[in-house]
């Protein structure tokens, strides 16, 4: 030892006879043995001399016992001791690896354990309890902080004296003997410290040592099982009697067998003339037979691997060791443990793990505190369940809310068994616990279930309802079966697994066959699945068929009276708000959508997307006015169905990448989207259809190995899984395995096989089945040595090719030769595509082009898929042949008088090229003299509003082909083109100008049906939540111009009348027409206003909403005459400079003057008055259409409904003109 610790240890007082004698500084001794221990080094030196110097047994606790008056040396004393007998993995972290360290750890477990025999007396617990008694006796007020931490040490304490291990070779007890734990609970239990504890488990006012007594608890009742608690001081039951006489029975039987088999085998002959013996069938190691040395009664024992070295497994794949044996102790040990359980039960255990389990959840306690939460609520339940249950005791745990907490941890440990690969043994233990938990929630129910009490059986018919209903609760148990890893998981684990599994299933079949029909929640990823393109047939859209089409659908709306049913108009969408598609796309989409019904001739979807489609754009009346009439309708989607709309081209399918054929090119992609939850019908034997998996199969497997060593009920539960899977599900062949088999017949073979009935019934009864399916498959010999999913299982029983026969149509030998023939007749030719050029020319129309580059690949013809990619259209074409301009100028005489002649052309070409390749190829052929020549032309006079009838097919659709799909290719084809002239941006700044003024004329009418929404919302009631509307936008106005940038604002409803607003139809229709973006998903609750609405634009919004709004509309505009009322000179010509000053500064320098007068007719903005009062606001016109083309982001031009009226008017005496 060292000197400053040897003079430390001798200055502390000496022990003569049973009367400690302590020194003057004895109290400074301590302090500087505590001081000592702060500054100890990685091989905890200072802890290791004071054990060896036994300073605990010779002066600590005499000082404590003789001298327990000193409060300050008593409590120096708990001090340090608290310090010495910390645990070893504690001191240590963990296990040290390092052989050095190792020798460290045992020897400071060696002393705890010393010192923990010197605990085990009663006149040391007697100063404990006598001290903690007297502590807990002062009120809250009158303790001190000095009280409290006395009282927190003497638990630790306890705590970690209980919580030293046993060292089985020092104590060699064997059960019903006292050990040193024995005789440490019996000296609690003399000293009243037992009392103590209950009463701190009990006592409301000492509610903050919870944890510390759970810890104290769980130690006590370490090496205990309910059980043995149970029936201590019980006369044994008959049926333990008949449980003993039936294990005793079967040991009888196996000694029996044993005896015979050496009689047996004992030979006539001396043992040195045992012979040798040749093995017809069975070769050695060369070609020869086997010739036996040994006695002939031996060979059904003989193997090839006899004599050979036993091959070492190394250390990640070997079988996780089991915990240490449970002992039985001694019977008045186990007699004050029971009495301490009942009263417990009675008085501590509901307040108590209520306690634990809220410091567990508010993250209170320390890391791992929840396993003594568990262990609790497992052996307390399983307890109550032996000793005359009652439910009432363990009320507190049982409850959904536990069954959700022992989940979640089971989930969590699991995950840190794979993460946290150093330490996965010990998550193992924490998980096998949390299961453990788990089984004792679901007896206790079972238990509730057969209860005579009438509430208890339906309180337990509730839990089951809500357990059986979420699928977490339902499938735990097959996560856990597929997931369980041999080489971190003990055998036991395994054991309470599949008891649990059985339990669970035998309650669940039992609570499904007493109902009909049993709903539970069902939960699957929403899969999306791109499939490659197939070849689809073209629609036939010749006019006979036409009409033929008309006929039917006319006829079936006819039959309903263009009625229709509530479920067919709820599911009609004809609008995604979450989709990044532009509005006017969507719009086009939808009229797409229609027309594709009535080819398909349903009639009724075809009215409901109409129908649906006028509620979402209303403006511009293009799917009929709202008050339509029914034979209107139909004159509208007969027009739809003989319009000629702008479809989207099917995106080409390219050839993949080599590897990707290789690793199953021809599967779909999956992609995995939100998990979506539903409701569905429960049925037990669907349910049971998921065990048939090799997976879960195995585990059982593996338990049925150590059968011989398994109690009666873990056999049952093996065998009773697998006959539901080889007899309920008729999957037999499931099991169809070498090893199986090799069980089985070691089972058949063993010589208390009677002792086994059930498990040797259900191996002849496998083996039958598989000795009659071999006398028709050959190849059952060969299955054997595989395990078989369900699929397999099927081939196996049902014959073979079945499966995806039609999914993958094999290359017969002529096919190939075929194949082989044609391409090598075109292989030297200078078609672009040969794959496009051979499919034709195959016998077999039905294969695709995938099926064929991948068969040219397979039969080595070529080397790769790379070789037979399909050339990209219009990029390699640079010449024109002479075909191709006698094609352009055949194409320019037909569409040249056509609306859009270029656009025709570019459409009909066979060899795709650009726009501005087209136009220089024209003028180059003199068909035309400039550029301007192509551009589209202009429908003169003003469109009819009506419902369709007396309007062109082109007039009906063009609001909708403002920015077909061909002119956004032409225009990135420009956009990429390298040589294009001056004229031909002159060209496009024209078509802009057009698209400009064809996008303001189609949203010419938007301001007066906004007003006319404001208006009827206002008279709706609904003015408080267009105020609070209001008051959103223009406090996002000002941010947006105080901060420079913009960003979503969500529509939060802080009030009752703008909550009930959000889910009006009317209201939304307004948010919607603002530019207000709806939730885009799921995780979205609220509107939100979009980033690329500017300030200006709010603040006109904001304007829009003013509650005069409706008043000054009919004050400036007469709807008769167009013309405009009158009203004072001063605001005419106030309002006439403004709007002139705003025209001037917004109209482009560069833009042509023929576009002017449009332009200055349809643009819209609108203008905020500085007047306070906002009832006077003027009525203005808003355009917030954030999806316009970038064009024309211009600024906004604002004018009063007034001016606005005579500038339309003079627009069309110009051009009629």
């Amino acid at each position: 030892m060292n000197c400053e610790l040897l003079a430390t240890c001798t200055a502390l007082g000496y022990l003569e006879g049973d009367i400690y004698h302590k020194e003057e500084d004895c109290l400074e001794s301590v302090k500087d043995l505590i001081r000592y221990l702060r500054h100890e080094d990685d091989t905890r030196d200072v802890r290791q001399q004071l054990g060896e110097g036994h300073i605990v047994e010779h002066d600590l606790l005499p000082l404590i016992t003789q001298h327990g008056q000193d409060k300050a040396l008593f409590d120096a004393c708990i001090r340090l001791m608290v310090n010495l007998t910390q645990p070893a993995m504690l001191c240590f972290g963990k296990v040290p690896d390092d052989p050095v360290f190792r020798h460290h750890f045992l020897q400071v477990t060696s002393h705890l354990q010393a010192y923990k025999e010197a605990f085990s007396s009663e006149k040391v617990f007697g100063i404990l309890s006598e001290t903690l008694y007297n502590l807990l006796q002062l009120e809250w007020e009158q303790r001190e902080e000095e009280d409290n931490l006395l009282i927190e040490r003497i638990l630790l304490l306890v705590r970690n004296v209980l919580h030293v291990p046993a060292d089985p070779l020092e104590e060699k007890k064997v059960d019903d003997d006292a050990s040193v734990h024995d005789r440490l609970l019996w000296a609690i239990h003399m000293s009243g410290f037992d009392d103590l504890v209950k009463f701190l488990a009990s006592a409301q006012s000492e509610q903050q040592w919870s944890m510390h007594v759970l810890e104290i608890i769980s130690l006590m009742f370490r090496d205990q099982t309910p059980d043995t608690l149970v029936s201590a001081g019980h006369a044994r039951s008959a049926e333990e009697k008949q449980r003993d006489t039936s294990e005793l029975e079967v040991l009888r039987q196996k000694e029996q067998a044993e005896k015979r088999s050496r009689t047996l085998q004992r030979g006539c002959r001396h043992s040195r003339f045992g012979g040798s013996f040749v093995v017809k069938g069975l070769k050695a190691i060369g070609d020869n037979d086997v010739i036996y040395h040994r006695n002939i009664t031996n060979f059904k024992n003989y193997t090839h691997d006899i004599g050979k070295a036993v091959r070492r497994v190394p250390r990640r794949n070997r079988q996780a060791q089991e915990n240490m044996d449970k002992r039985r102790s001694a019977f008045n040990v186990r007699l004050f443990l029971r009495e301490f359980c009942v009263d417990f039960l009675e008085n501590c255990y509901n307040r108590l793990m209520y306690l634990v389990k809220e410091s567990l959840i508010r993250e209170q306690s320390q890391q791992h505190d929840e396993t003594y939460y568990l262990w609790a609520l497992s052996f307390f339940m399983a307890f109550n369940r032996g000793n005359t249950f009652r439910a009432d005791l363990v009320s507190e745990t049982m409850s959904s809310r536990t069954f959700h907490f022992i989940e979640r941890n089971i989930t969590n440990y699991y995950e840190m068994m794979l993460t946290d690969r150093k330490e996965a043994t010990s998550w193992s233990r924490r998980m096998h616990l949390a299961l453990k938990a788990y089984q004792e929630l679901l007896l206790t129910v079972n238990e509730m279930d057969r209860s005579h009490d009438g509430s208890i059986r339906h309180s337990a018919s509730v839990i089951k309802s809500n357990i059986f209903y979420l699928m977490e609760y339902r499938e735990i148990f097959l996560t856990l079966l597929r997931k369980y890893d041999e080489t971190k998981q003990p055998q036991s684990y395994l054991k309470d697994l599949v008891e649990s599994t059985h339990l669970f299933l035998r309650m669940l079949e039992r609570f499904s066959k007493g109902r009909k029909n049993l709903i539970v929640q069902k939960k699957h990823a929403k899969r999306k699945k791109t499939k490659r393109a197939a070849n689809q047939p073209a629609v036939d859209r010749s006019p006979e068929a036409l009409a033929e089409t008309w006929k039917i659908v006319e006829e079936e709306l006819r039959g309903i009276h263009f009625k229709l049913s509530q479920s067919l108009t709820e599911g009609i969408v004809p609008f995604d708000a979450s989709s990044e598609t532009p509005l006017e796309e969507q719009r086009t989409e939808s009229m797409v959508r229609v027309q594709d019904a009535l080819l398909a001739r349903v009639g009724p979807e075809a009215l409901a997307l109409l129908r649906a489609a006028r509620e979402v754009w209303p403006e511009g009346d293009v799917f009929g006015s709202a008050d339509v009439e029914p034979e209107e309708e139909l004159e509208l989607l007969k027009q739809i169905l003989h319009a000629d709309l702008p479809r989207p081209a099917p995106p080409e399918t390219q050839v993949e990448e080599e590897e990707d054929y290789d690793a199953a090119v021809m599967e779909e992609e999956e992609e995995l989207q939100a998990v979506q939850v539903s409701e569905t019908e429960f049925k037990f034997l669907d349910f049971i259809k998921k065990f048939a998996n090799p997976s879960i199969v195995r585990p059982y497997l593996l338990l049925l190995r150590s059968y011989a060593k398994n109690t009666p009920h873990t056999n049952h539960c093996v065998v009773r899984m697998l006959h539901r899977v080889a007899v309920d599900l008729k999957m037999d062949a499931l099991l169809y395995q070498l090893s199986v088999f090799h069980l089985f017949n070691k089972i058949l073979s063993d010589a208390a096989a009677s002792a086994y009935k059930e498990l040797v019934t259900f191996a002849k009864y496998v083996l039958s089945r598989f000795f009659t399916l071999a006398a028709t498959n050959n190849k059952a010999y060969v299955e054997l040595l595989f395990w078989k999913n369900v699929g397999a299982v099927r081939e196996m029983t049902e014959g073979y090719g079945r499966d995806g026969a039609e999914k993958k149509p094999a290359w017969t030998e002529e096919e190939e030769q075929e194949l082989r023939t044609l391409y090598e007749e075109h292989r030297h030719s200078e078609v672009p595509d040969i794959v496009e050029t051979l499919l034709p020319l195959l016998s077999n129309s039905t294969r695709t082009r995938r099926q064929v580059v991948t068969q040219l690949v397979h039969m080595g013809l070529v080397h790769s898929a790379k070789q037979l990619k399909k050339p990209k259209k219009g990029t390699g074409i640079v010449l024109w042949t002479e075909e191709q301009e006698d094609e352009l100028q055949m194409l320019y005489t037909e569409y040249k008088d056509s609306d859009d002649a270029l656009g025709h052309i570019l459409k009909k070409l066979t060899a795709k090229r650009s726009r501005a390749r087209v136009v220089d190829k024209l003028l180059s052929l003199g068909l035309i003299s400039e550029r301007r020549e192509l551009n589209k032309k202009k429908s003169r006079g003003a469109r009819p509003k009506s419902s369709g009838t007396g309007m062109t097919e082109e007039d009906f659709l063009a609001g909708l082909t403002q920015d077909s799909p061909d002119d956004s290719m032409n225009r990135e084809d420009e956009e990429h083109e390298s040589e294009e002239s001056e004229g031909d941006d002159e060209m496009e700044e024209r078509q802009d100008g057009d698209r400009r003024n064809q996008s303001f004329v189609s949203k010419g009418d938007g301001g007066a049906d906004l007003v006319a929404m404001v208006t009827a919302l206002h008279q709706g009631g609904m003015s408080l939540a267009l105020a609070w509307l209001q008051r959103c936008l223009e406090k996002t106005a000002r941010d947006r111009i105080a901060d420079g940038f913009s960003q979503p604002v969500p529509l939060v409803p802080l009030n009752e009348e703008s909550d009930e607003a959000m889910e009006d139809k009317s209201f939304l229709r307004l948010l919607r027409k603002l530019g207000m973006r709806p939730p885009a998903n799921e995780q979205e609750a609220f509107w939100r206003i979009p980033e690329k609405i500017s300030a200006s634009q709010l603040q006109s919004a904001a304007a829009s909403l003013c509650p005069n709004k409706g008043e000054s509309v009919s004050e400036g505009v007469s709807e008769e005459d167009g013309v405009p009322t009158e009203e004072p000179q001063e605001e005419q010509e106030e309002d006439s400079d403004e709007d002139a000053d705003d025209i001037d500064q917004a109209i482009p320098e560069d833009v042509d003057s023929s576009f002017e007068r449009p332009q200055e007719k349809m643009a819209k903005r609108s203008r905020v008055m500085d007047d306070e009062d906002e009832d006077d606001c003027s009525a203005l016109v808003i355009n917030l259409d954030t999806h316009s083309d970038a064009d024309s982001d211009k600024e906004d031009i604002s004018a009063p409904v007034k001016r606005r009226r005579k500038m339309v008017l003079i627009d069309e005496e110009d051009d009629d003109d």
